[in-house]
């Protein structure tokens, strides 16, 4: 687990290690978003582009039944 700071104008560092294992570049955009009191980070990038960026990544638990009204 990492611990980052939130700086004097509310910044934080993506860790090296996060950084390297998502393959996430300086400058690229990602979105912001809360759900159940937890901030997601996730990288925004053209649909074709992220083909097989994430081979081990799976759906389950990407949805639950509050989700779906």
């Amino acid at each position: 687990m990492n611990t980052v700071k939130v700086s004097p104008k509310y910044q934080v560092v993506i860790p090296s290690e996060i950084r390297d294992h998502m393959h996430i570049e300086a400058g690229e955009k990602v979105m912001v978003m809360e759900k159940d009191g937890i901030i997601q980070i996730i990288p925004i990038d053209n649909i074709r582009n992220m083909r097989g960026r994430y081979p081990d990544l799976t759906q389950e638990g990407l949805r639950d039944e509050r989700d779906r009204s």
